[in-house]
């Protein structure tokens, strides 16, 4: 049996997220429940966790938050708190990052929203000094 985490925890944890671990601050992990048709993984981070900055083209992204808690932010916007049950929907071309709480770990799940030549845009990390508006 895989791993989960908290009472909360809908699917498994999966392994280190070591495919995508440049692009991440602290740790994460992913278990990806499909490839085919729509892509969805559960992405889980340690406490203090984030992704960097990052841009979906043309398709978007929806987050559907499943335990813990956690934070999203859009480039100029204040951070969001999310809370299990709580849905981010993501347009094409807007520019952000998700990630854990500093004293909390975050599971969410990421769905790529498919459309044709839908690509993923890695940028900088989010600062300390960004991180630290989410307090």
């Amino acid at each position: 049996m895989e791993n989960t985490i908290g009472p909360g925890a809908v699917f498994p944890m999966g392994e280190k997220n070591e495919a995508f671990a440049a692009y991440f601050t602290g740790q994460s992990y992913l278990h990806m429940l499909t490839t085919e048709g729509v892509s969805i993984g559960n992405v889980t981070f340690e406490p203090g966790c984030r992704n960097h900055w990052h841009i979906h083209h043309k398709g978007g992204q929806i987050l559907l938050v499943t335990a813990e808690r956690g934070y999203y932010q859009q480039w100029g916007q204040p951070p969001q708190e999310l809370h299990p049950g709580d849905v981010v929907r993501i347009p094409p071309e807007v520019k952000h990052w998700h990630g854990a709480a500093p004293d909390s770990w975050f599971v969410h799940l990421a769905v790529e929203v498919p459309a044709e030549g839908a690509s993923n845009q890695w940028l900088e990390p989010v600062s300390d000094e960004q991180y630290a508006q989410c307090k």
